[in-house]
């Protein structure tokens, strides 16, 4: 698969480190101009303490082929969002893919934890930071992007819409936000269909993230050892596979077609025909239903 996006500019919103961070690169490879935001730069770090930044997202970007641009910028602030908008308006004029992937939330969500047992402050700023901030965006970014028809709107969550419909995500407030981003970009593609733009939801499988990674203690490069100790681990794909998902949709000429619709990045990989960097083709959400909850022995096999 070739996708040729020379010419186009993408905001990702999300963009240091792991889907965020894939789906920016992978835009650049496919030729595009792609601003990545998020809140921790060289200089400053958000609450997460973790080490990578958007100027190592950027120039990521710009080594594939792109040219990335690093903007830190808190989406939960409404100024701070306009004045990126304003930023791309100048510079470029046009915004023609916007990727909601805006989340920050991995030390907030406690496993298995009714409303009344898991944490209120952490639950509510779940929702600010997973919903609140992909309104906020929308807000302002969809107001340049309508500009111009064949617009793309990405909402970036975890599970697809037939997946979450009959599994409970953790607890109310994860559930919440993840089934809630599937409805937003239903919602936004009633809106956006008027003016020739299309709005998509789209989960990643097992993301082999940067923490992810460094939760099982291994590296990219050795990620199969941890399958050791979690042996379904071995449908875990690179956040470049959804990167893939992303940039097929971005360069289809007939995207429209999936306007409203919940998609994923396996889903994709068969309709559009690429692989994962590895040139594996997982399929998270199936192998979960079909091989993990039945209880059946680790088995990729069948899954291309």
């Amino acid at each position: 698969m070739t996708a040729d996006l020379r010419g186009k500019v993408a905001l990702v919103a999300g963009a240091t480190r792991g889907a965020g961070r894939g789906i920016a690169v992978e835009l650049g490879a496919a030729g595009a101009t792609v601003y990545v935001t998020g809140r921790t730069t060289r200089a400053e770090q958000s609450e997460y303490m973790r080490p990578e930044t958007i100027e190592e997202t950027a120039e990521l970007v710009t080594s594939a082929g792109g040219q990335g641009i690093a903007v830190q910028v808190d989406h939960l602030v409404p100024h701070e969002v306009e004045a990126l908008v304003a930023r791309i308006r100048t510079e470029v004029g046009r915004l023609d893919i916007l990727v909601n992937d805006i989340w920050g939330c991995e030390r907030l969500f406690e496993w298995d934890k009714a409303v009344w047992e898991h944490s209120l402050d952490k639950g509510l700023r779940m929702l600010r930071l997973g919903i609140e901030t992909h309104l906020i965006t929308a807000h302002y970014a969809l107001a340049l992007m309508i500009e111009r028809p064949g617009g793309l709107l990405v909402e970036v969550t975890d599970g697809t819409a037939e997946y979450n419909a009959t599994h409970y995500r953790l607890s109310p407030f994860y559930d919440l936000v993840k089934t809630g981003v599937t409805r937003m970009a239903w919602a936004h593609a009633q809106d956006l269909a008027k003016y020739g733009a299309t709005a998509v939801s789209v989960t990643p499988g097992w993301l082999r993230s940067e923490m992810m990674l460094e939760a099982y203690g291994v590296g990219e490069e050795n990620w199969r050892d941890a399958t050791r100790v979690q042996p379904h681990f071995a449908i875990s794909e690179t956040p470049r596979f959804i990167g893939r998902a992303v940039t097929a949709l971005s360069a289809d000429p007939d995207r429209a077609r999936w306007n409203g619709q919940s998609l994923s990045s396996g889903g994709l990989a068969k309709a559009y025909g690429f692989d994962d960097v590895d040139g594996s083709r997982p399929d998270c959400w199936r192998y979960l239903v079909e091989v993990q909850e039945p209880g059946k022995p680790a088995d990729v096999t069948g899954y291309r």
